[in-house]
């Protein structure tokens, strides 16, 4: 480590500084809710701040569909690009790490680190494709719980996430509720509705029309990135805003392209969401996405526990649920509606609706109350 790589490694004011993933390897098997199962498996995972004398300190962080488990901090000097919740995650930020010991972990059926469909099956020496087990949220939540105990952590302070990440805190809650204390779901829902399905089904199936898909066992080097790029392009649309995107663009054109008459990019947005989709094909695995997409399908409490009410007794932590106004992907009211029958289970739970035009990806952008939310429900 040169000098200014060592100036990076401290802490500045806010920052955790250098981070480096850690994998978890379990090399028993793990059997999914599918009943299918896999030989061995591996999560990979990041922790920031320092893990206290009785381990009480623990915060686990659930990413989302297209996130990992770098959420803070940064990698190397050359790679300054920060943890997708940088602006929550530091010392002095809402979620304290001069106070708490926060970690977060690639799902299993993931693409960065963690066992899915790019790993090699032990059996084959080939990739898993498509023989790789369905994936359901449960799974992600059992198989992050094995990590937990082998680092003997008793049990969870707090466990935060949003959209994808918001149905593992609930997961959580219902599955090991002896384990967790705290609970802090934002932007999620307690089951998709249909057409959350649907726009998760049209992504799928501009993958799996991609000549390149070759169901599912495509060359990583050359795989259906055309339909990969256009999944992501929709999807993001979904996590914006009509008033967030028209502040941010408008109907303004590019430069040069002022009456083109041509389906090449014309206006800005159409820049932007290309931009989203290329970039988006360098770090995902498009299998990936189609398991996590079905995973969310999946996702239905009452489906599982006969109705949410059912669901939700199971839980014995406080809840502090949030909601943002401009999220059309999980409105406000499915995220009401899970405070609401904790509330009817004589559950400590809240609800809090914040007031925002950017859309359900408004949990991951800088926002003065969410973070003073989030500080003042870890504090008590």
């Amino acid at each position: 480590m040169n000098a200014t790589e060592a100036n990076l490694a401290r802490e500045e004011p806010g920052e955790v500084g250098l981070v480096e993933p850690v994998d978890f390897h379990q090399s028993e098997p793990f059997e999914f809710a599918s009943g299918a199962s896999i030989p061995e498996f591996t999560l990979r995972y990041e922790t920031y701040g320092r893990l206290n004398a009785d381990k009480s300190n623990v915060i686990l962080i659930a990413h989302a569909l297209t996130g990992d488990h770098h959420c803070a901090g940064v990698h190397s000097f050359k790679d300054r690009k920060p943890g997708w919740w940088n602006n929550m995650i530091g010392p002095g930020k809402p979620i304290d790490t001069n106070r708490f010991f926060v970690l977060c972990a690639n799902c299993i059926g993931g693409c960065q680190g963690s066992t899915g469909p790019t790993s090699n099956n032990p059996a084959t020496g080939k990739p898993y494709s498509l023989t790789f087990p369905f994936v359901t949220i449960r799974d992600m939540v059992r198989s992050q719980k094995l990590l937990l105990d082998s680092l003997e952590i008793p049990f969870l302070y707090a466990v935060i996430g949003g959209s994808m990440g918001g149905m593992q805190v609930l997961q959580w809650a219902i599955e090991y509720p002896d384990y967790v204390r705290r609970i802090l779901p934002m932007a999620t829902t307690w089951r998709q509705n249909s057409q959350a399905i649907a726009f998760d089904e049209v992504g799928r199936q501009a993958i799996m029309q991609d000549p390149e898909w070759k169901n599912g066992d495509y060359d990583p080097a050359a795989g259906p990135n055309v339909g990969l790029a256009i999944a992501r392009m929709m999807a993001h649309i979904t996590y914006l805003s009509d008033k967030g995107m028209d502040r941010k663009f408008g109907r303004r054109r590019q430069a040069g392209k002022d009456s083109a008459y041509s389906f090449d990019v014309e206006f800005e947005v159409e820049s932007y969401l290309r931009y989203q989709g290329e970039s988006f094909t360098n770090r995902f695995d498009a299998n990936t996405y189609l398991y996590f997409t079905r995973a969310l399908g999946y996702f239905d409490l009452a489906e599982t526990h006969g109705n949410l009410d059912a669901a939700v007794s199971k839980m014995s932590c406080r809840a502090l649920v949030v909601g943002f106004t401009s999220d059309w992907l999980f409105p406000p009211e499915q995220n009401r509606e899970i405070a609401l029958a904790m509330l009817r289970q004589g559950k400590e739970a809240s609800y809090l609706q914040i007031d925002i035009d950017l859309g359900h990806d408004s949990f991951l952008i800088d926002s003065p109350e969410l973070f003073q939310l989030t500080r003042d429900f870890l504090s008590k």
